[in-house]
C-alpha cells in the first residue's frame, strides 16, 4: 500500500500490534517503523476526520486527486530555489541534517487506499512542519512538534510520543520543555491553519515569511539563555 504490502488485521491483532509498537517505540524512539505502526493501528478515527477535512478543502481535494508524494523525484527542485523561499528553507533543513525524503516507511495497516494516502501524507509533511516552525530535530524539538501534530490531527500516537520523549529528558530539558515549549506548541498547533490541507509543494516558490504569516505559523521560541 503506497509502495508497501497491505496487511489486514483482526481486532485483537490490531491491538497486539499497537501495544507491541508502543512498547518498542518507548524503548527506542528512533524506530520510525514502530512509531508508524502505532500511528496506523491507533489512528483510524483521526485519519478519517482528516480525510473529511481534506475533502472539504480545495487544496485538500487536489491532493486526494493527485496524491503527491514527498520523495526526492518530486521535491528535488527545492534545492534550486531562491534562498528566501519556503522550498529553499526546506532544502536547507534536509541538507544540513543529511536527511532524505525517501526514508519514510510505507503504510501497512490502513483499510482503504484513501486512508492510506492520508496516513502517508501526515508522515511525509513532518519535515515541512519542522521547517515552518523552526524546530530542531533533538528530543525537545521532536516532542514539541508531536504536540502540534496532536493539536492538528488528534492522533493518540502523538501523545504517546510526547510521553515517551519527556520520560527521557534530564531535569534541565524537562523544565525547559514544560515551561517554554509545551505552552508554545499547544498555542501554535491551535492557532495555525489546517496544516493537513496545504499542498506544500505548490508553495515552494513563495517567500517563507509570507506563507508562514498566511498559515498562522508561530515560530518556536528561542531557548532562554
Amino acid at each position: 500500500m503506497l509502495q508497501g504490502r497491505r496487511i489486514r488485521l483482526k481486532g485483537w491483532q490490531q491491538a497486539a500490534v499497537a501495544v507491541g509498537s508502543a512498547f518498542g517505540a518507548l524503548m527506542d524512539p528512533r524506530r520510525a517503523d514502530l512509531i508508524a505502526a502505532l500511528g496506523e493501528t491507533t489512528g483510524k478515527p483521526a485519519f478519517e476526520r482528516v480525510l473529511e477535512r481534506m475533502k472539504n478543502n480545495p487544496e485538500g481535494r487536489a491532493m486526494l486527486l493527485e496524491r503527491p508524494r514527498v520523495i526526492s523525484a518530486n521535491v528535488g527542485h527545492a534545492w534550486d530555489l531562491p534562498e528566501n523561499t519556503f522550498g529553499a528553507a526546506y532544502a536547507r533543513f534536509m541538507g544540513s541534517r543529511n536527511f532524505s525524503p525517501d526514508d519514510r516507511p510505507p503504510v501497512r495497516f490502513m483499510e482503504t487506499e484513501e486512508l492510506a494516502y492520508v496516513a502517508m501524507r501526515a508522515r511525509e509533511v513532518h519535515d515541512f512542519w519542522h521547517t515552518l516552525f523552526d524546530l530542531p530535530t533533538n528530543l525537545i524539538g521532536e516532542s514539541a512538534l508531536k504536540v502540534i501534530e496532536f493539536e492538528q490531527m488528534y492522533l493518540p500516537m502523538c501523545l504517546l510520543s510526547v510521553v515517551g520523549g519527556t520520560a527521557r529528558f534530564n531535569e534541565k530539558q524537562r523544565a525547559l520543555f514544560f515551561k517554554h515549549y509545551l505552552p508554545w506548541a499547544t498555542r501554535a498547533g491551535m492557532q495555525c491553519t489546517d496544516l493537513m490541507c496545504i499542498y506544500y509543494e505548490q508553495h515552494f516558490h513563495e517567500d517563507l515569511d509570507v506563507v508562514s504569516k498566511r498559515w498562522g505559523i508561530t515560530p518556536a521560541p528561542a531557548p532562554p539563555k
